[in-house]
């Protein structure tokens, strides 16, 4: 049974630090119990994110390799991206996927919406997988070439033995979508030869 419990009381909302990219607010709350609490949070901002797992063919996925600053250090993981003003989730993402994969999407499906750390970030991101795949470039934001990575689905328990496969919405993505191709298998892809060529 679950207990339908009554949010917090915001008593003051402030601005307690702010970068180019973040801001920090600290939030003033009083609980139904009466208890009073200072939390600090990341202020969410734009239309949210995307990641995308693409499927070359009915069994291969493809992964970028990346520099992240937060742990200064190249992490596997799949395209991702934000959403910009005015986007729909889906054009995000076969927009992200030309920029860093090279490849746009004839079909995408949105699997799920998950957050990350939902105590400290309002940061919503949606999953999607893409299959049918066809080449198509855009230039993007990355500051050097990123490294395409063909890795087979049935193959995953070795991903997740991977030393830089380790963001925790990357490891969500994989098993979300092992799970849909299970049950929704990836049926007449074509040109898939031409395809791997172009890798």
């Amino acid at each position: 049974m679950t207990l339908k419990q009554e949010l917090p009381v915001i008593n003051a909302q402030n601005q307690v630090a702010k970068s180019r990219l973040f801001t920090i607010e600290q939030l003033d709350l009083t609980f139904s119990n009466g208890e009073k609490r200072q939390y600090e949070r990341m202020r969410g901002g734009g239309s949210g994110a995307v990641m995308i797992v693409p499927m070359l063919d009915e069994n291969t996925m493809l992964l970028v390799r990346e520099y992240c600053g937060g742990t200064h250090s190249y992490e596997l993981g799949f395209p991702k991206g934000l959403i910009d003003n005015g986007e729909q989730a889906s054009q995000a993402a076969n927009r992200e996927l030309k920029e860093e994969v090279g490849f746009g999407a004839d079909q995408l499906v949105a699997i799920r919406e998950v957050m990350m750390a939902p105590a400290f970030f309002n940061a919503k991101m949606t999953i999607f997988l893409a299959h049918h795949l066809y080449e198509e470039k855009l230039p993007g934001d990355e500051p050097e070439p990123l490294e395409v990575v063909p890795w087979e689905l049935d193959n995953y328990q070795a991903l997740l033995d991977e030393p830089s496969f380790n963001e925790a919405r990357s490891i969500a993505a994989l098993m979300l979508v092992r799970d849909y191709i299970k049950n929704n298998p990836i049926k007449n892809v074509n040109s898939i030869n031409q395809l791997r060529d172009s890798l």
